[in-house]
């Protein structure tokens, strides 16, 4: 199975994540979307846009239950994961 084969997972989010050294969803599985997500913004040299993080989230979810969702429909898993972080961050003064 490639990437590309993961529900919402196109081209290009499988080439990012190719960068960064995950070539199946295997390897997939065992990654964090969110460090994931900071990881690709850090290799890419640019913030990804949040709906990328919420592809993660919904490949995520497919890799542990086997059910096809979406990826929109996990933005406000996403949004409040990046609060989060976001919170962390300025309190560690990153």
């Amino acid at each position: 199975m490639k990437l590309e084969d993961l529900p919402n997972i196109g081209k290009s989010i499988a080439s990012d994540l190719r960068s960064l050294g995950i070539h199946s969803p295997t390897e997939l599985a065992t990654r964090d979307p969110l460090k994931t997500y900071l990881a690709l913004s850090d290799n890419m040299g640019k913030r990804h846009d949040p709906c990328v993080l919420y592809t993660l989230l919904a490949a995520r979810h497919f890799l542990e239950s086997g059910e096809s969702i979406p990826w929109w429909k996990f933005t406000e898993q996403g949004k409040q994961l990046l609060a989060a972080q976001t919170k962390i961050s300025i309190r560690s003064g990153d």
